[in-house]
């Protein structure tokens, strides 16, 4: 069955992180994703195989943008698709004459998607940097940690990928709705920064009203309360707590066995040191898959902390087909589920696979 984006092509010029990601969304949607990537030695194809995170479900042209033939083809390709995504510096692709200017020219209906760390415009839009960079300087990465303790780096997926490339998808998607009303394309300014900002929404909102602390590891989400934290088992794996509510807390403490009066009133913080000690020395008693049997069918907001080598075999995630199998390796399955045009997690291309197979229409049929 098709996708939810059949139909739909995409031109993605080759990037790093957020775009690629956000493409393989697409890709996966079922849209025809065609990459432009830079040629390349047999020796780097290989390792661009290695490191092509987020590649599956592409098509493959490779083309030489320092090339005039390599240029035109290039710009033949965008002004023929239905939505292009770059995530070069700031200015690079209008040096190149690929800039949206150039192609809506060509394709009033074409969606520009533009994907940078800092933005296309502000002091630091032609700087370099990286997820913790943009994480650090939206105020999403200082909250991040315990008490005392230096923040703590979220791997990179607040910046990059939460931030960034899942929002520049929510973007292209809300563009293309709304040329289905007017006809008319549009540029999407997608930044990581913005993107983390926007994650912190609940943080600030919480602030605002006076119910978050600027001291980093006091608050209900943050390590803050004994109730919603991890816990080293006897094994030394560990547990996860999320009993924010009252009545998944009094199941915790009930599947602990904890005495009710000492762990009573749930939210008095001056008992929350002393608390955190009884729960960390009664989940220490068992071994992890002990605790996930003592929880199982318990509403208590409880799950083991999985490693990433873990997670493709837990019971629940098998149950659901929640990893799927690519180029021979486990990977996370299409996300969201649709019930009529299923999403599918398509092989990888080798570098230039398609080149001789793609080629362009002329864009008054799109």
């Amino acid at each position: 069955m098709p996708g939810t984006l059949e139909g739909l092509r995409i031109v993605e010029f080759a990037g790093q992180g957020p775009a690629p990601f956000a493409c393989m969304l697409f890709a996966d949607m079922g849209a025809e994703v065609v990459r432009i990537d830079r040629p390349s030695t047999p020796r780097a194809a290989e390792r661009h195989r290695a490191d092509d995170a987020f590649g599956r479900g592409r098509i493959s042209v490779t083309v030489d943008l320092k090339d005039p033939d390599g240029l035109a083809r290039a710009r033949a390709l965008a002004c023929d698709a239905d939505v292009v995504v770059e995530s070069f510096r700031p200015g690079v692709m209008e040096r190149l004459g690929l800039g949206p200017d150039d192609v809506r020219a060509e394709n009033p209906r074409i969606v520009y998607a533009r994907m940078t760390g800092w933005g296309q415009h502000g002091p630091n839009a032609s700087t370099a940097g990286h997820d913790i960079n943009y994480v650090a300087a939206a105020g999403a990465l200082e909250p991040i940690g315990r008490a005392g303790q230096a923040p703590t780096v979220p791997l990179a997926l607040v910046g990059d990928f939460g931030g960034g490339g899942m929002l520049l998808a929510v973007g292209v998607l809300a563009a293309l709705v709304e040329r289905g009303r007017s006809g008319l394309g549009q540029v999407v300014d997608a930044s990581c920064v913005d993107g983390a900002s926007q994650l912190m929404t609940v943080v600030h909102h919480l602030r605002s009203h006076g119910r978050w602390n600027d001291e980093r590891g006091t608050n209900l989400f943050d390590t803050g309360a004994p109730f919603y934290d991890v816990y080293e088992t006897s094994d030394g794996r560990f547990v996860s707590f999320g009993a924010l509510e009252r009545r998944f807390y009094d199941a915790m403490v009930d599947v602990l066995d904890l005495p009710a009066q000492v762990m009573h009133p749930q939210h008095d913080r001056a008992a929350w040191p002393d608390r955190r000690m009884l729960i960390a020395d009664r989940v220490r008693e068992r071994t992890r898959s002990e605790w996930e049997a003592a929880f199982d069918g318990i509403d208590a907001c409880f799950a083991p902390v999985l490693s990433p080598g873990e997670a493709p075999q837990a019971r629940a995630h098998r149950s659901r087909d929640a990893f799927v199998d690519v180029d021979g390796y486990p990977e996370p399955a299409p996300a969201p589920r649709f019930s009529r045009t299923p999403s599918t997690a398509r092989p990888r291309a080798d570098l230039g696979a398609h080149n001789d197979q793609i080629a362009t229409s002329p864009t008054s049929s799109r």
